[in-house]
């Protein structure tokens, strides 16, 4: 069956198409703050885009009144953010967080998620979580009418839990991470040797 998105699709058929056939997609759990409050959002439309400017991006969307997520625009204030990886251990309080709450309203609060402040000029990593990336706001990619917003991040440090560094010396990390397949999750790690090519 072919899906002509110019015709056929609306914009839900339009995400359920891709979030059903791009698998697996890794969660980024953003932490971002505005005026003391520490907000904390999952994205799964989330992927790295170069090492070399280290650079990620994620497509933020808009709460159902239309305005932009509180991601969105702390993001567009403080031009800073904190992208931590998902375990197992965290995917509970993962789903909770992707709540739509006012935004004088901290999910790190509400759902009782630790947060460390481990470089100042940063939001808060969440606490225990296997690897964080220290992000500025590189730049927004306008999409029209879109009421999607891709941002660029450009990587500035990252934390890696020296528990998921399984060799210091070739620096090989380890963890198993959560990633959204259609509609629910899945962990991910599980290593499949690649073929040798003879």
């Amino acid at each position: 069956m072919i899906f002509d998105l110019s015709k056929d699709a609306k914009l839900n058929e339009n995400y359920k198409l891709m979030a059903q056939t791009i698998l697996p997609r890794p969660i980024a759990w953003v932490v971002t703050e505005d005026n003391g409050v520490i907000n904390i959002a999952p994205f799964s439309y989330f992927i790295g885009l170069s090492s070399e400017p280290a650079t990620v991006l994620i497509s933020v969307g808009h709460k159902s009144d239309g305005t932009p997520k509180d991601t969105l625009s702390n993001i567009r204030k403080t031009k800073k953010c904190t992208i931590c990886m998902v375990e197992e251990k965290d995917l509970k309080k993962m789903h909770f967080s992707s709540k739509e709450l006012e935004k004088d309203i901290s999910e790190a609060k509400l759902f009782d998620i630790e947060t460390k402040r481990l470089l100042p000029s940063y939001p808060p990593m969440i606490e225990g979580v296997p690897a964080a990336y220290f992000c500025e706001l590189n730049q927004e990619i306008d999409l029209g009418d879109s009421k999607t917003i891709p941002l660029v991040l450009s990587v500035k440090e990252i934390f890696v839990d020296d528990r998921n560094i399984i060799d210091k010396k070739r620096l090989t990390i380890f963890f198993k991470p959560v990633a959204r397949i259609g509609k629910s999750y899945a962990f991910l790690g599980d290593d499949i040797e690649a073929p040798k090519i003879v």
